[in-house]
């Protein structure tokens, strides 16, 4: 077993979390980023520009969260003389807003694992 030296470069750790309810149904980093840039720019295609993801499969996103909840996470308007336009609703709020709160729950008090977890990587320069 090598031990890396204290200056080998190591990946940096993130946490990604998803949820994944019993029937498949889930949600994880991006639809919460989804869902985020829709609230921020108040547009599903903005959103989806934002993320390099074609509007089809923000779409379909969208679709698949909406039919998830008991109510809709997205209410959208179509397009047209006034424009068209995107938004949380209440439940799409809370959603994001528990999802958030649970990332960071999670990554704080797990950071003393991480650290141990990181501290037994190789080296991850690609340099071997």
């Amino acid at each position: 077993m090598s031990v890396p030296a204290p200056d080998t470069p190591r990946a940096r750790a993130d946490l990604r979390l998803r949820l994944v309810f019993g029937d498949g149904a889930m949600i994880g980093p991006g639809k919460a980023d989804l869902l985020e840039l829709i609230a921020e720019t108040g547009s599903i295609s903005a959103a989806c520009r934002a993320m390099n993801m074609s509007y089809k499969r923000a779409w379909m996103l969208v679709e698949t969260m909406n039919a998830m909840f008991r109510a809709p996470v997205v209410q959208s308007a179509r397009g047209g003389a006034k424009g068209g336009g995107a938004a949380l609703t209440t439940t799409g709020e809370e959603v994001l807003r528990h999802y958030r709160a649970l990332e960071r729950r999670c990554a704080d008090q797990g950071a003393p694992e991480i650290a141990a977890i990181t501290a037994l990587l190789g080296d991850m320069s690609g340099e071997k």
